[in-house]
């Protein structure tokens, strides 16, 4: 009887403990979203390539792509080492200055009103979610519309942060013969 309840108490803490580190390890998968104006910042303090989530409230595929791929922890980690985040509400009503020009959403309150950087970024072709990649000059390199699975957001962000698009600009040749970490 005694053996039978520490064998239930033992079988008990270990699926605590496991439960807790997967808990632990996906509070570690964190992206460090900044604005606009911080990563304006810090890119002049300490120039890094640049990965913009364009997102807008109502964008199912935005969510779950902040649940599946943003939060798988070899993405976040790959993010946070190699580009500054930021998350564009693309219907936001704020203004935004970017480069010493001001963007603003002309129809602010409005149902579905894109704003003027978010059409900037996506060149008027308003689809989400999408992610836009600038270089370290903060100039933007592209934006890339669609939902993408961590398998398959991998070697996006590779592509761009060890700049291969600027010897290789065929992103679908890349993505074909790339051999992520991520299963």
């Amino acid at each position: 009887m005694i053996k039978s309840a520490l064998f239930f108490l033992a079988i008990i803490m270990t699926v605590n403990l496991n439960l807790h580190a997967g808990q632990d390890s996906k509070e570690t998968a964190k992206i460090n979203w900044v604005t606009i104006e911080e990563m304006q910042q810090l890119a002049a303090e300490n120039p890094k390539k640049i990965f913009v989530d364009i997102y807008t409230d109502w964008c199912g595929w935005c969510k779950r792509m902040d649940a599946n791929t943003f939060s798988h922890p070899q993405i976040a980690e790959y993010i946070n080492e190699n580009y500054y985040a930021v998350k564009l509400n693309a219907e936001q009503d704020e203004p935004i200055v970017f480069r010493g020009q001001e963007y603003v959403n002309e129809n602010p309150g409005q149902r579905r009103s894109s704003h003027n950087f978010a059409r900037a970024l996506l060149q008027g072709r308003m689809s989400y979610p999408s992610v836009a990649f600038f270089d370290e000059e903060l100039n933007l390199i592209t934006a890339i519309p669609g939902y993408r699975e961590p398998k398959q957001f991998e070697p996006v962000l590779v592509f761009f942060s060890e700049d291969h698009y600027l010897t290789n600009p065929n992103l679908d040749e890349f993505i074909k013969n790339f051999e992520g970490s991520i299963k």
